[in-house]
């Protein structure tokens, strides 16, 4: 109504002495007149956020999640915000006109008021063989207000996806941030499986034992709960320190902060109150490894060794952590045990290896070997993560996530 109301003063000088046909001629006019008006109005972002929230609750298209809820921020969001704008106020004064000026002559026909009848005889001259009486043309007169707005609204519905949906830069921009959300999760949901249930897997083995040799060894007894209550401690600050981070709206996508391969010596002495032990060769000069690789190695180290408490029990295993050719190399080894059923949810641990690795352009390799009396992972990160490789599982590629084979492989 605004801008119809000043096209009207606008062309006001044209509407004096005008015979009834040509006024309403200029109401038509002042229609086309305001268009443009609104389409100028409708580049301000803003416009869309409250178009949007009209055609979602007006026009119930038949994808109301792909109306952008948004302001508009490039231009070519504008223009077709204010395509849909024109739209919208064009089939507006149409139906408008329509219901304000039909809707009563309708009722004048049907109950028949004074002045029905002439009305009547003047179609009839007009038109020879009319064969609508003053009711019959009322109720016409009102269906066709009636198919004018459903038929209105039906285009409005069609139409709103398209001119107040998303430009294909927003859904890039929406579809770049879900990515870099997911990682983050992902990256989290592995800092908990690698800390946490390595903590489970050592409590549980060490209450175990505990429990066993209460009565007849207790000095190993309360060694053992000494280590349960050392292993839960840990796993409660680096579980702080990943809720931390999930409270955080924007946390960093750098992963988070955790123990690197400075802390090995802790770890193995934790494995060694489970009954596990571990042949250690490593390298000099892993304290000085970048920090995101020497975090990532250790989380890999853990993982694995956690899968050798696991799965091979109190087994003798061999770590072999070295430097060569511009890139760490990590082996661990464990003498197979018997073949266990895989676990409902299982095959996690050797997944976040292969992605773990994947992320720093590296990669992995697990499975038994050609004897089939030993478990092999090998995993190698290049320092300056230039080199790009892929994981093996039972020698097979598979690009660093995928995990499977036979025996106890799906299990870890």
């Amino acid at each position: 109504m605004p801008y119809w109301l000043l096209s009207q003063v606008i062309l006001g000088g044209l509407n004096a002495e005008q015979s009834h046909l040509r006024q309403l001629l200029l109401q038509f006019v002042s229609l086309g007149v305001s268009l443009p008006m609104a389409a100028v109005t409708a580049l301000l972002p803003t416009v869309r956020t409250l178009e949007g929230a009209a055609a979602k609750a007006l026009c119930a298209p038949e994808r109301p999640e792909e109306i952008a809820t948004g302001p508009a921020r490039s231009w070519a969001a504008r223009r077709r915000a204010a395509a849909w704008y024109v739209l919208h106020l064009f089939l507006g004064g149409v139906v408008s006109g329509m219901t304000l000026a039909g809707a009563p002559f309708s009722v004048v026909l049907i109950f028949d008021f004074d002045g029905a009848m002439d009305l009547t005889r003047f179609w009839e001259n007009r038109f020879p063989g009319w064969m609508f009486t003053g009711p019959a043309l009322g109720l016409v007169v009102l269906t066709l207000i009636v198919c004018a707005n459903a038929g209105c609204g039906a285009l409005l519905a069609r139409w709103a996806p398209v001119l107040l949906g998303p430009t294909p830069e927003e859904r890039l921009a929406a579809a770049e941030h879900r990515a870099a959300v997911l990682a983050q999760r992902n990256r989290l949901a592995r800092e908990l499986h690698d800390s946490v249930g390595h903590a489970l897997s050592a409590v549980s083995i060490q209450a175990s034992a505990a429990a066993r040799v209460l009565r007849s060894d207790p000095d190993f007894a309360a060694e053992a709960l000494a280590a349960i209550e050392e292993t839960a401690r840990a796993a409660v600050a680096e579980l702080d320190t990943v809720l931390g981070l999930l409270r955080e709206e924007n946390a960093g996508t750098e992963g988070p902060a955790g123990p690197t391969l400075a802390g090995l010596d802790d770890l193995l002495r934790q494995l060694a109150h489970t009954g596990v032990r571990v042949d250690a060769d490593l390298a000099p000069g892993l304290g000085r490894l970048p920090a995101a690789v020497s975090r990532e190695a250790y989380r890999i180290v853990q993982e694995g060794l956690t899968n050798v408490l696991r799965h091979a029990g109190p087994a003798p295993a061999g770590l072999r952590v070295a430097l060569a050719d511009g890139r760490l190399e990590i082996e661990l080894t464990n003498p197979l045990g018997p073949a266990r059923p895989s676990r409902p949810g299982g095959g996690r641990g050797l997944r976040g290896i292969g992605e773990r690795a994947a992320a720093l352009r590296g990669g992995s390799e697990a499975g038994p070997t050609e004897d089939g009396t030993t478990w092999r992972l090998a995993v190698w990160l290049p320092l300056g993560g230039a080199r790009v490789s892929g994981a093996r599982v039972n020698g097979t590629r598979v690009g660093g996530t995928r995990v499977g084979g036979t025996g106890v492989v799906g299990t870890r």
